[in-house]
């Protein structure tokens, strides 16, 4: 097989034993492939993030829920945050201990927070409306309120999380009816959290809200823990040197903040992060095969089997992902052209990427999605019945292992 471009992941080193052409063959197209070794070093990334002793990573579920996935964050040392009763389940499965596991709702009802309550783990709020409800369930409970901290960032206003425009979050100004609701119900607050918003690759936005939500967290006394919310981004441009978030830089100012803010409270209470997208996202690659190329007009179309059932996030956010391609034959060599590549959903709005400038593809080619590991197979369905691609993880001996199979036709009938 002949990589007609393919330099992050050569570089990387990312498939291990086998080539795309060998995976696909065995696996089908398209498929999830994971990278063990880079999944655990992101890990490591977090854990190091500061240097203040208490301090705890929480895995993002919602990103990636895969349960080999999550086995591997908890031997890591991660905890991990739930946004529903599946996701607590599959955490619990996985051999987190519910203590380890924060329940960050939102619009929930009141059976959502019952199964949460049952299964023993924290559980954050983030309007005044679920805090009474919260409190009519469970009074003399402990629980944790999600504040707005005024300042959002994201690459898209649809995950732009905090700010003036967004539905999570309490704002600061209603501490006093969140204490009197408290009182209401004696509950115990034991944390506040917060989080802006997803992918920001520049710390100034993160390194403010920081700053609010611990003066938010002065108007309570003996909070247990403060989660800092994340959204860490990482460079989806890579193929045209994107930079990297500098986490180094990072770390130091939220380690600067933390201790004269700790000294300040008088007790060393734990900080925590969500790192989102940060850990799985550069993990995984989307393989997909091209079959069948086009003109309509100008325009030249590339289509493959990889629809957004399979990946949502170019439509869902006009999201960009770097492009590689894997020739069969024996001519890597390809002119550079634009295209505008598409899946196979019965849908115009079925774009992978619009008017890229890409090399020449072919027919049979197959091609590699990057940074497909958040948000990726969490988002797919069975639209159009298509079936749900296969996930494998590259382990760090190079070889592979299926962490979730195929769909099969049977699966579309399971539930009739």
């Amino acid at each position: 097989m002949n990589y007609v471009s393919a330099e992050v992941t050569t570089r990387n080193e990312f498939y291990g034993n086998k080539n795309p052409e060998q995976l696909i063959q065995e696996y089908g197209s398209p498929l999830y492939v994971y990278n063990e070794r880079i999944f655990r070093s992101r890990c490591r990334d977090m854990k190091n993030l500061i240097k203040y002793k208490n301090f705890k990573v929480q895995f993002s579920a919602k990103a990636n829920s895969n349960l080999s996935l999550l086995k591997i964050a908890r031997e890591e040392g991660l905890n991990v945050d739930a946004m529903s009763p599946g996701e607590i389940y599959l955490e619990l499965k996985a051999g987190f201990k519910p203590e380890q596991i924060f329940f960050v709702c939102n619009n929930v009802s009141a059976d959502e927070m019952k199964f949460a309550i049952d299964s023993k783990v924290n559980i954050s709020v983030d309007s005044l409306s679920q805090l009474d409800l919260l409190g009519k369930i469970n009074r003399g409970g402990k629980v944790a309120v999600r504040f707005n901290s005024g300042i959002g960032a994201g690459h898209s206003e649809k995950v732009v999380t905090a700010g003036k425009n967004t539905k999570f979050g309490v704002d600061a100004k209603l501490v006093p009816e969140v204490k009197k609701i408290l009182k209401k119900y004696d509950l115990k607050l034991i944390g506040i959290n917060q989080h802006i918003g997803s992918l920001f690759m520049e710390p100034t936005p993160y390194v403010e809200s920081v700053k609010s939500l611990l003066s938010i967290a002065e108007n309570f006394e003996d909070l247990e823990f403060i989660d800092m919310g994340g959204g860490f981004g990482i460079p989806y441009h890579k193929q045209t040197g994107e930079d990297r978030l500098d986490i180094k830089l990072l770390g130091e100012q939220l380690d600067e903040i933390i201790e004269a803010w700790t000294k300040k409270y008088g007790k060393e209470i734990t900080i925590k992060i969500e790192p989102g997208r940060y850990i799985p996202a550069e993990s995984s690659v989307l393989l997909g095969t091209v079959y069948a190329v086009k003109f309509n007009g100008e325009r030249k179309y590339v289509g493959t089997d990889i629809g957004f059932n399979v990946l949502a996030r170019p439509v869902m956010y006009n999201s960009h992902h770097d492009v590689e391609i894997y020739r069969k034959d024996s001519e890597a060599q390809a002119n550079i052209e634009e295209v505008t590549l598409v899946g196979n959903i019965c849908e115009s709005g079925d774009i992978i990427a619009k008017n890229r400038k890409l090399p020449e593809m072919r027919e049979g080619d197959i091609i590699g999605i990057l940074d497909a590991g958040a948000y990726g197979y969490a988002m797919s369905s069975n639209y159009n019945s298509r079936l749900r691609p296969a996930e494998i993880l590259i382990k760090e001996d190079g070889t592979e292992i299926v962490i979730r199979r195929r769909d099969t036709l049977e699966d579309l009938l399971r539930n009739f």
